[in-house]
Protein backbone atom coordinates (compact mmCIF):
# COMPACT_ATOMS: atom_id res chain seq x y z
CA UNK A 1 0.00 0.00 0.00
CA UNK A 2 1.34 3.47 -0.82
CA UNK A 3 2.11 5.67 2.17
CA UNK A 4 3.62 9.11 2.47
CA UNK A 5 3.83 12.23 4.62
CA UNK A 6 2.25 15.43 3.41
CA UNK A 7 1.60 18.84 4.98
CA UNK A 8 -1.87 20.37 5.03
CA UNK A 9 -2.36 24.11 5.09
CA UNK A 10 -4.58 25.28 7.92
CA UNK A 11 -5.45 28.74 9.21
CA UNK A 12 -2.81 28.18 11.92
CA UNK A 13 0.06 26.86 9.78
CA UNK A 14 1.21 23.70 8.03
CA UNK A 15 0.27 20.41 9.64
CA UNK A 16 2.22 17.29 8.73
CA UNK A 17 0.09 14.19 8.16
CA UNK A 18 0.69 10.54 7.39
CA UNK A 19 -1.40 9.24 4.49
CA UNK A 20 -1.87 5.68 3.30
CA UNK A 21 -4.28 4.06 0.86
CA UNK A 22 -4.77 0.81 -1.06
CA UNK A 23 -2.91 0.12 -4.27
CA UNK A 24 -4.39 1.70 -7.37
CA UNK A 25 -5.79 5.07 -8.35
CA UNK A 26 -9.03 4.83 -6.39
CA UNK A 27 -11.06 6.75 -5.63
CA UNK A 28 -11.19 5.59 -2.01
CA UNK A 29 -13.42 6.79 0.80
CA UNK A 30 -11.23 8.76 3.23
CA UNK A 31 -10.99 8.16 6.97
CA UNK A 32 -9.34 10.70 9.26
CA UNK A 33 -7.62 9.09 12.26
CA UNK A 34 -7.27 11.55 15.15
CA UNK A 35 -4.44 10.78 17.53
CA UNK A 36 -4.70 10.14 21.24
CA UNK A 37 -2.72 12.21 23.75
CA UNK A 38 0.62 10.34 23.33
CA UNK A 39 0.67 11.69 19.79
CA UNK A 40 2.22 10.45 16.57
CA UNK A 41 4.09 7.14 16.81
CA UNK A 42 4.44 3.92 14.85
CA UNK A 43 1.51 2.32 16.71
CA UNK A 44 -0.84 4.94 15.24
CA UNK A 45 0.68 4.60 11.79
CA UNK A 46 -0.05 0.88 12.07
CA UNK A 47 -3.67 1.75 12.88
CA UNK A 48 -3.77 3.90 9.74
CA UNK A 49 -2.37 1.01 7.71
CA UNK A 50 -5.01 -1.32 9.09
CA UNK A 51 -7.76 1.11 8.09
CA UNK A 52 -6.23 1.42 4.63
CA UNK A 53 -6.06 -2.37 4.30
CA UNK A 54 -9.87 -2.38 4.44
CA UNK A 55 -10.08 -0.21 1.32
CA UNK A 56 -9.91 3.34 2.70
CA UNK A 57 -7.59 6.30 2.28
CA UNK A 58 -6.47 7.07 5.80
CA UNK A 59 -5.13 10.42 6.99
CA UNK A 60 -3.33 10.66 10.35
CA UNK A 61 -2.70 14.35 11.15
CA UNK A 62 -0.14 15.56 13.69
CA UNK A 63 -2.39 17.75 15.81
CA UNK A 64 0.55 18.99 17.89
CA UNK A 65 2.08 20.91 14.96
CA UNK A 66 1.48 24.26 16.68
CA UNK A 67 4.09 23.19 19.25
CA UNK A 68 6.58 22.04 16.62
CA UNK A 69 7.48 18.39 16.04
CA UNK A 70 6.43 16.89 19.37
CA UNK A 71 7.26 13.29 20.24
CA UNK A 72 7.12 11.65 23.66
CA UNK A 73 9.25 8.92 25.19
CA UNK A 74 7.09 7.66 28.04
CA UNK A 75 9.84 5.33 29.21
CA UNK A 76 11.43 8.45 30.72
CA UNK A 77 8.87 8.42 33.50
CA UNK A 78 6.70 10.90 35.36
CA UNK A 79 8.18 14.13 33.98
CA UNK A 80 7.59 13.04 30.39
CA UNK A 81 4.04 12.00 31.30
CA UNK A 82 3.41 15.45 32.75
CA UNK A 83 4.81 17.07 29.61
CA UNK A 84 2.51 14.92 27.47
CA UNK A 85 -0.62 15.95 29.35
CA UNK A 86 0.48 19.60 29.36
CA UNK A 87 0.84 19.62 25.58
CA UNK A 88 -2.39 17.69 25.06
CA UNK A 89 -4.36 20.06 27.28
CA UNK A 90 -3.55 22.97 24.98
CA UNK A 91 -5.56 21.51 22.11
CA UNK A 92 -9.10 22.86 21.82
CA UNK A 93 -12.10 21.83 19.78
CA UNK A 94 -11.78 25.06 17.80
CA UNK A 95 -8.16 24.28 16.89
CA UNK A 96 -8.95 20.77 15.73
CA UNK A 97 -11.96 21.93 13.73
CA UNK A 98 -9.63 24.36 11.96
CA UNK A 99 -7.32 21.42 11.24
CA UNK A 100 -10.22 19.27 10.06
CA UNK A 101 -11.33 21.95 7.62
CA UNK A 102 -7.82 21.98 6.16
CA UNK A 103 -7.84 18.19 5.74
CA UNK A 104 -11.31 18.18 4.16
CA UNK A 105 -10.25 20.94 1.76
CA UNK A 106 -7.24 18.84 0.77
CA UNK A 107 -9.33 15.73 0.30
CA UNK A 108 -11.86 17.62 -1.83
CA UNK A 109 -9.09 18.30 -4.36
CA UNK A 110 -7.56 14.82 -4.21
CA UNK A 111 -8.58 12.58 -7.14
CA UNK A 112 -7.91 9.46 -5.05
CA UNK A 113 -10.55 10.44 -2.43
CA UNK A 114 -14.33 10.40 -2.51
CA UNK A 115 -16.49 12.94 -0.70
CA UNK A 116 -18.03 10.73 2.01
CA UNK A 117 -15.63 10.72 4.95
CA UNK A 118 -15.22 8.73 8.15
CA UNK A 119 -13.51 9.85 11.35
CA UNK A 120 -12.15 7.91 14.31
CA UNK A 121 -10.70 9.22 17.56
CA UNK A 122 -9.26 7.60 20.67
CA UNK A 123 -9.02 9.09 24.17
CA UNK A 124 -8.74 12.90 23.93
CA UNK A 125 -9.91 12.81 20.31
CA UNK A 126 -13.37 11.50 21.20
CA UNK A 127 -14.35 15.13 21.71
CA UNK A 128 -12.80 16.11 18.39
CA UNK A 129 -14.57 13.55 16.21
CA UNK A 130 -17.99 14.34 17.69
CA UNK A 131 -17.32 18.05 17.17
CA UNK A 132 -16.17 17.42 13.59
CA UNK A 133 -19.23 15.31 12.76
CA UNK A 134 -21.51 18.07 14.01
CA UNK A 135 -19.58 20.81 12.23
CA UNK A 136 -19.10 19.14 8.84
CA UNK A 137 -22.23 16.97 8.54
CA UNK A 138 -22.31 17.08 4.75
CA UNK A 139 -18.88 15.45 4.56
CA UNK A 140 -18.53 13.28 7.68
CA UNK A 141 -20.86 10.31 7.41
CA UNK A 142 -19.35 7.85 9.91
CA UNK A 143 -17.92 8.71 13.34
CA UNK A 144 -16.16 6.36 15.76
CA UNK A 145 -15.01 7.37 19.24
CA UNK A 146 -13.19 4.90 21.50
CA UNK A 147 -13.16 5.69 25.23
CA UNK A 148 -13.42 9.34 24.26
CA UNK A 149 -12.91 12.05 26.86
CA UNK A 150 -14.53 15.48 27.27
CA UNK A 151 -17.40 14.66 24.95
CA UNK A 152 -19.85 16.10 27.49
CA UNK A 153 -18.79 19.17 29.47
CA UNK A 154 -20.40 22.27 30.92
CA UNK A 155 -18.56 24.53 28.46
CA UNK A 156 -20.10 26.34 25.51
CA UNK A 157 -18.08 24.20 23.08
CA UNK A 158 -19.12 20.86 24.58
CA UNK A 159 -19.19 18.36 21.69
CA UNK A 160 -22.54 16.87 22.72
CA UNK A 161 -24.18 20.22 21.90
CA UNK A 162 -23.35 19.60 18.24
CA UNK A 163 -25.12 16.25 18.14
CA UNK A 164 -28.30 17.78 16.60
CA UNK A 165 -26.28 18.65 13.49
CA UNK A 166 -24.87 15.15 12.94
CA UNK A 167 -26.30 13.46 9.85
CA UNK A 168 -24.25 10.27 9.69
CA UNK A 169 -23.84 7.18 11.86
CA UNK A 170 -21.95 7.03 15.16
CA UNK A 171 -20.16 4.22 16.99
CA UNK A 172 -19.13 4.81 20.62
CA UNK A 173 -16.98 2.28 22.43
CA UNK A 174 -16.35 2.79 26.14
CA UNK A 175 -14.24 0.94 28.68
CA UNK A 176 -16.04 -0.73 31.57
CA UNK A 177 -13.67 1.00 34.01
CA UNK A 178 -12.40 4.43 33.00
CA UNK A 179 -11.43 7.16 35.44
CA UNK A 180 -10.98 9.58 32.52
CA UNK A 181 -14.69 9.40 31.56
CA UNK A 182 -17.18 10.77 34.08
CA UNK A 183 -20.29 8.80 35.02
CA UNK A 184 -22.61 11.36 33.41
CA UNK A 185 -21.03 11.14 29.94
CA UNK A 186 -22.75 8.01 28.63
CA UNK A 187 -26.26 8.98 29.85
CA UNK A 188 -26.00 12.55 28.55
CA UNK A 189 -24.51 11.55 25.21
CA UNK A 190 -27.10 8.82 24.75
CA UNK A 191 -29.86 11.28 25.60
CA UNK A 192 -28.64 13.74 22.96
CA UNK A 193 -28.28 11.04 20.31
CA UNK A 194 -31.73 9.60 21.04
CA UNK A 195 -33.41 13.02 21.09
CA UNK A 196 -32.07 13.76 17.62
CA UNK A 197 -32.76 10.34 16.09
CA UNK A 198 -29.09 9.73 15.32
CA UNK A 199 -28.25 6.23 14.15
CA UNK A 200 -25.68 4.98 16.66
CA UNK A 201 -24.19 2.01 18.49
CA UNK A 202 -22.91 2.47 22.03
CA UNK A 203 -20.94 -0.38 23.57
CA UNK A 204 -19.42 -0.64 27.05
CA UNK A 205 -16.73 -3.24 26.46
CA UNK A 206 -16.64 -5.71 29.37
CA UNK A 207 -13.48 -6.32 31.33
CA UNK A 208 -11.71 -3.26 29.94
CA UNK A 209 -10.02 -0.09 31.15
CA UNK A 210 -8.97 3.08 29.35
CA UNK A 211 -6.61 2.34 26.46
CA UNK A 212 -7.82 -1.20 25.82
CA UNK A 213 -7.51 -0.83 22.02
CA UNK A 214 -3.75 -0.27 21.93
CA UNK A 215 -1.56 -3.41 21.83
CA UNK A 216 1.38 -1.66 23.49
CA UNK A 217 -0.63 -0.61 26.55
CA UNK A 218 -0.84 -2.79 29.67
CA UNK A 219 -4.63 -2.36 29.50
CA UNK A 220 -4.86 -3.96 26.04
CA UNK A 221 -7.69 -6.51 25.72
CA UNK A 222 -7.42 -8.21 22.35
CA UNK A 223 -10.96 -9.62 22.16
CA UNK A 224 -12.59 -6.27 22.90
CA UNK A 225 -10.16 -4.32 20.73
CA UNK A 226 -11.02 -6.60 17.82
CA UNK A 227 -14.74 -6.20 18.57
CA UNK A 228 -14.25 -2.42 18.39
CA UNK A 229 -12.48 -2.71 15.03
CA UNK A 230 -15.29 -4.93 13.74
CA UNK A 231 -18.00 -2.48 14.77
CA UNK A 232 -16.14 0.44 13.28
CA UNK A 233 -15.44 -1.28 9.97
CA UNK A 234 -19.05 -2.47 9.71
CA UNK A 235 -20.19 1.14 10.10
CA UNK A 236 -17.67 2.35 7.53
CA UNK A 237 -18.88 -0.25 5.06
CA UNK A 238 -22.50 0.81 5.57
CA UNK A 239 -21.80 4.52 5.27
CA UNK A 240 -18.71 4.77 3.07
CA UNK A 241 -18.48 1.53 1.15
CA UNK A 242 -15.00 0.33 0.25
Amino acid sequence: MPEYHTPFDTADGRMESFVTHPDGAGPFAPVILYMDVPGIREELRDFARRISSQGYLCVLPDLYYREGRVRFDLSKGEEELKRMFAVGSKLTNAMVLTDTRGILDYLAELPAATGRTGVVGYCMSGQFVISAAGTFPQRICATAALYGTRMVTDKDDSPHKLVPSIQGEVYLGFAEQDHYVEDFVIPELSKALDANNISYELVVHPGTDHGFCFPQRPTYVETEAEAAWASMFAMFERQLGN
